[in-house]
């Protein structure tokens, strides 16, 4: 029996998140006025108090996320005593804060690099992604790959629930492509770029001499990471991973179905929203129906 911890990526935002948190006083709120500090403007004034649009902004956005998730890691205090832990795309950073691979203050300035290089790449190349709805991965990926753009899965969220990421003429190709074969819906989302794809290699380029200079030891317990949904603990090979994930897939079914067959058997969802959890329990629920089937 063991219990996972994961941590949200960018789209759990809310206004008012982390209020709570920074009520609690003490190191908690410590942590709200160091990202203050350290990021050069009041995020926690746009948190607490600002727009909706204001809050969708990448180099607000996943700093946010990222303070919110550790700030509630700190307040659960000794009883976060994670066994394993992952987090979805930018989420991943968090964990490793959490499970003390890497520092606060190195995360958040990770964090907020990578934003912006994020940032930066949807601005050279305009892209986007799109939700597919009632399709096998499979299907999604041989589709995919018959498009004559660039057009590659990017989050695999839970089974029957596939993002492709890509550029506008490829995701329009796609969906039209993946509509016919019988999803039930081929959703544009509306995200700044082709995030987890090949047109971030920009940012991945930015963003890897930053992973490479940074401090990250062995953390506390295995850290099941985005690029190959497996438990690492070497602090190379976690760099390494990091680095890829801008540019490849997040495979969080993948993660589940490993952390479930390691032996979990509750998630807590630190950060923003639960997002997670629903994802967490389809996939646990197709496990069980496949395990029937047997």
């Amino acid at each position: 029996m063991k219990k996972a911890y994961i941590f949200p990526g960018q789209g759990a935002q809310f206004v008012g998140m982390g209020k709570e948190l920074y009520q609690l006083g003490g190191a908690t709120k410590d942590l709200f006025k160091k990202a203050d500090d350290i990021l050069g403007f009041g995020l926690t004034d746009v948190m607490f108090e600002g727009t909706d649009e204001a809050l969708k902004q990448t180099n607000v956005t996943q700093p946010a996320i990222f303070l919110h998730s550790v700030a509630m890691a700190y307040a659960l205090g000794d009883a976060f005593l994670p066994e394993m832990v992952a987090g979805h795309s930018l989420g991943e950073f968090s964990a490793l804060v959490a499970a003390k691979a890497l520092g606060f203050e190195d995360g958040l300035r990770l964090v907020a690099k990578r934003a912006n290089a994020m940032q930066k790449a949807c601005e050279e190349q305009p892209s986007t992604m799109a939700a597919i709805l009632g399709l096998d991965d499979a299907v999604v990926e041989q589709i995919c790959s018959q498009v004559d753009e660039v057009v590659v899965p990017a989050n695999y969220n839970c089974p029957g629930q596939l993002v492709i990421s890509g550029s506008l003429a490829g995701i329009d190709k796609a969906c039209a492509l993946l509509t016919e074969a019988g999803a039930k819906r081929a959703l544009k989302l509306n995200v700044g770029g082709a995030f987890h794809s090949p047109l971030m290699e920009s940012a991945r380029a930015e963003l890897q001499e930053a992973i490479q200079a940074v401090d990250i030891v062995a953390p506390i317990c295995p850290i099941y990471q985005n690029v190959d949904a497996l438990p690492h603990t070497d602090p190379e090979k976690i760099k390494e991973n990091l680095i890829a994930q801008l540019t490849g897939a997040v495979k969080w079914t993948q993660i589940v179905e490993h952390m479930l067959a390691d032996g979990a058997t509750s998630f807590v969802e630190v950060g923003p929203g639960k997002v997670l959890q629903g994802l967490v329990k389809k996939v646990d629920r197709q496990a069980e129906t496949s395990s029937a089937a047997v």
